[in-house]
């Protein structure tokens, strides 16, 4: 477990640079959820560091698989100084550990919900998991364990998240790329949905 954090760790230092804060987590019953914070010009990036040391599991199974399985880590990116985004730290590490308390399977496409503003005055309680590999490549680890993805959040306001679960997750992104929407913007409106 160790390694794979120390692998990832590095694999984070090495694309985004050195951090320039962290924070740990742990929830009873869960493996410590470290947030660790990246300056890059006027972007603040905040990755999770914990959520991969163990394989994803599905939650029917009686066992879970401690080697295979999907593993990965969330990347949330943001314009700085336009809000108190360094908030986001303790809903990014229950997001985190939902794999471990939850059974959930973290993959692009699902939206993960918490349930109050990700950061103060926020118009989002929810995110859309990207793609991986675009930001910071996947980290292949020895066989036969599955690499560790790096997954982008993209803030949702309640509207979009309802668009979403009804529309998916594709004509959402596409709705936003007409509309030209910062999605790094912590207090832009949600986009115009028909």
């Amino acid at each position: 477990m160790g390694d794979v954090l120390a692998l990832v760790e590095a694999r984070l230092r090495t694309t985004l640079g050195e951090p320039d804060a962290r924070a740990a987590v742990t929830f009873l019953g869960t493996d410590r959820v470290e947030v660790l914070r990246f300056l890059d010009g006027d972007i603040v990036r905040y990755a999770t560091l914990g959520m991969s040391a163990a394989p994803m599991g599905d939650p029917t199974q009686a066992l879970a698989d401690p080697v295979k399985g999907p593993r990965a880590e969330l990347v949330l990116s943001v314009r700085a100084g336009l809000a108190d985004t360094d908030k986001v730290l303790r809903p990014l590490a229950v997001l985190a550990a939902s794999p471990q308390v939850e059974g959930l399977i973290v993959a692009p496409g699902a939206s993960l919900e918490v349930g109050e503003p990700l950061w103060p005055g926020a118009p989002f309680s929810s995110v859309l998991v990207a793609e991986g590999g675009g930001l910071v490549e996947d980290l292949e680890l020895d066989e036969p364990m599955d690499p560790v993805r790096f997954l982008p959040l993209l803030p949702m306001t309640a509207n979009e998240a309802a668009w979403k679960r009804v529309k998916g997750a594709q004509a959402l992104q596409e709705r936003w790329l007409e509309r030209g929407t910062d999605l790094r913007d912590p207090l832009r409106a949600g986009v115009l949905l028909d």
